[in-house]
């Protein structure tokens, strides 16, 4: 728990932000130790504190016949090499109660998928590894709802809890992110992170050819949404990332090429400090005399 206080004070105190980024799906252990490398260097070279993401296994695919990861037993085993080898904190998603504690041995960082934002069961085993909890408001979900889910946490005995907004569901395969939900999910009184990848995401939203669907995305825009979500004062960005995004495994439509990792990055910490996103903005109703 020590160890979890100390990352969770030091991605709070980020300026200007904290990222959390890496592909989707753990596809090998050269893939995946090649872009935990890669991205460091880049963070680095900000001084943004990084948290390597990426999953073992993807619970939630559109298609049963997609690709869904290693698995837990050899996906945790390639998760801790990066953070060994890179010295790298680590987060990665659970769908079960029974994958927290063996996750918590690992990541530093369990991540709550945003349909089970509001499963009790899932959120306390989570806590209770007294790792960092950040948990992804639903689709389908107001931000009022992640007061309540981080309350959870801290019930469990975890103070150690993040909120991410990952966009609302807009018809049946589109999701719109509403900039209003960054600054009412701070309400849930702890850091706000912004999704920037997903959030672009189109459900379920591109027929294949021979039928069946998988799900689209506008990577276009997530520039778009970043600039936003900096701009309102976020405390961390979370993006996946790619070196061959055309190619990717899972959710290809909305990873952000590595090549431009840099550029972007670039640009949204100078817009966050320029912003007063942070600073609450004090507004007086008394009548104005000249």
């Amino acid at each position: 728990m020590d160890g979890s206080v100390e990352l969770f004070n030091h991605l709070k105190a980020a300026d200007p932000f904290f990222l959390l980024a890496g592909p989707n799906v753990i596809e090998s252990e050269e893939h995946t130790l090649k872009l935990a490398k890669l991205i460091k260097i880049i963070a680095s070279k900000f001084g943004l504190p990084l948290v390597f993401k990426s999953s073992f296994d993807k619970a939630n695919r559109t298609s049963s016949k997609s690709y869904r990861g290693p698995g837990l037993e050899e996906g945790l085993k390639i998760l801790e090499k990066v953070k060994v080898t890179y010295d790298l904190p680590i987060v990665t998603d659970v769908h079960e109660s029974s994958q927290c504690e063996a996750v918590g041995r690992v990541a530093d960082i369990i991540q709550i998928p945003a349909f089970l934002c509001r499963q009790t069961d899932l959120l306390v085993a989570a806590a209770k590894t007294g790792k960092i909890i950040n948990i992804k408001k639903g689709q389908f979900c107001a931000p009022s709802v992640m007061v309540n889910s981080a309350e959870k946490i801290r019930l469990a005995g975890n103070q150690n809890v993040m909120v991410c907004e990952r966009g609302t569901m807009f018809g049946y395969n589109d999701l719109i992110v509403d900039p209003r939900n960054l600054e009412w999910l701070r309400e849930a009184n702890c850091p706000v992170v912004a999704d920037i990848t997903h959030s672009l995401q189109q459900p379920a939203g591109k027929k294949l050819e021979g039928g069946g669907v998988a799900s689209g995305g506008l990577r276009e825009l997530i520039p778009c949404i970043a600039r936003t979500a900096v701009a309102v004062g976020v405390d961390g960005l979370f993006m996946e990332v790619h070196d061959n995004p055309l190619n990717a495994p899972v959710d290809g439509p909305t990873q952000w090429p590595l090549r431009h990792l840099e550029e972007l990055l670039e640009e949204l910490i100078a817009i966050a400090r320029i912003s007063k996103g942070k600073k609450p903005f004090e507004i007086d109703l008394a009548p104005f005399l000249e």
